[in-house]
């Protein structure tokens, strides 16, 4: 008698997000099935959230790498990179990719990420024009500063930062152009944004704010960028990090249930029984996912699941913000802008750069904003998971975790 044949697990998406689902897997059940994945990249998986050091000159394509090549053929999981599913047929449980290639699923994992969101004003086809998403961006980004002066950063939130700060550090001059007032509007409030933009232009970067483009100029290749108020700089380089949009057109052809991106339940299960997503293409109890920390607690849920080991339930949790660039320290979580009912608790030290707010609501911490004194992050973050009453540390909750231990 053969061996019994193994049930087969596709995985579209050979993403942080899917291989750690299926890192997850393997530690419950690492023989249960025969997986084949398929990338549209043409390598094994990298840490995606380290491009920005890469970019930064501070760590090389090898260093982030999670999964090589010789991984794959270790754990016996078939890789197709650089080959994206381009059909799922539901009916006949198929998925067939670009080159033609056909293989059937018994169960389907779906993590196809996101795309950047590329502002659709005139020239944004222009050469020169790119978004900061993965390994290809970095290497072009990084053979265009070798022998061009000006870039232009479209966005800035988290990404443009560090694209900006990679993009200045190989020795280019570079506005980032942002549409509010205020730099990470959605991780910041306004005084730590405004410390943050003088730290930044400290180091030589400059800022357009409240600036909306019209305009990306050039002809075959990009010159220069203008603006609704007329004003034109020029550029040889513009990035547009305007944010991003789940990508969920194969799912959508499927006929799978989506919103904004994939719905799924607190297994990740979709409304296909046999059908599994992750990441940010994933929308759960109406919120989608951009952060790292959610998508490892969910392919933690996902990989029980696809083990028959099934207890566990996805449930959302808030996710601490940090910007990778060197020399500035921020660190944000939870509902740091507060409202009706809420309470601040701020320190300002001008001189030294150090400014921090906690927002207190029914004598528990819900939100907290730092900058330039972040080593306690974690422990405010704590307290916020942990929903502690911090009425007998209020007094001392400002000056961190040591003096709240003597205190209490």
């Amino acid at each position: 008698m053969g061996r019994p044949v193994k049930p087969a697990l596709v995985v579209i998406g050979n993403g942080m997000a899917g291989m750690r689902t299926v890192e997850e897997l393997y530690k419950l059940a690492p023989d249960m099935y025969d997986i084949t994945v398929f990338g549209a990249e043409p390598h094994g998986n990298y840490n995606r959230i380290l491009l920005s050091p890469v970019l930064a000159g501070e760590k090389s394509m090898e260093d982030i790498m999670l999964n090589t090549r010789e991984w794959y053929v270790q754990h016996g999981i078939t890789l197709h990179a650089g080959d994206p599913v381009e059909h799922i047929d539901r009916r006949k449980r198929i998925v067939r990719a670009k080159s033609g290639l056909e293989v059937r699923y018994d169960r389907l994992l779906i993590a196809t990420g996101s795309k950047p969101f590329i502002i659709p004003v005139p020239g944004h086809q222009l050469s020169g024009v790119l978004a900061f998403r993965d390994i290809q961006d970095v290497e072009q980004m990084l053979a265009m500063a070798r022998d061009h002066h000006h870039a232009v950063v479209i966005g800035g939130g988290l990404l443009g930062l560090e694209a900006a700060n990679g993009l200045q550090r190989q020795g280019m001059s570079v506005t980032v152009v942002h549409v509010t007032d205020a730099l990470m509007n959605q991780q910041l409030d306004k005084p730590a944004a405004l410390l943050l933009q003088k730290a930044l232009e400290a180091k030589g970067l400059k800022f357009m704010m409240g600036a909306q483009t019209e305009a990306i100029l050039g002809d075959d290749r990009v010159t220069g960028v203008r603006f609704k108020d007329g004003v034109e700089i020029p550029a040889d380089l513009v990035v547009m990090t305007a944010g991003v949009r789940p990508n969920i057109e194969l799912a959508k052809s499927a006929g799978l249930h989506c919103e904004r991106a994939i719905v799924v339940d607190d297994t990740l299960q979709t409304y296909d029984p046999r059908i599994y997503a992750v990441g940010e293409c994933v929308q759960h109890r109406s919120a989608t996912f951009g952060l790292v920390a959610p998508i490892w607690d969910q392919a933690r849920v996902c990989g029980a699941h696809l083990a028959g080991a099934g207890v566990r339930r996805y449930v959302q949790q808030t996710s601490p913000t940090r910007l990778k660039v060197t020399g500035v320290d921020l660190y944000s979580v939870g509902d740091f802008i507060g409202g009706e009912g809420s309470e601040d608790l701020v320190l300002r030290d001008a001189r030294r750069g150090v400014y921090k707010r906690l927002v207190i609501r029914n004598g528990r911490v819900t939100g907290a904003v730092l900058y330039g004194d972040v080593k306690d992050g974690p422990w405010y973050f704590g307290l916020i998971q942990n929903r502690t009453d911090i009425s007998p540390i209020r007094q001392t909750l400002l000056f961190g975790e040591a003096m709240s231990a003597r205190a209490a």
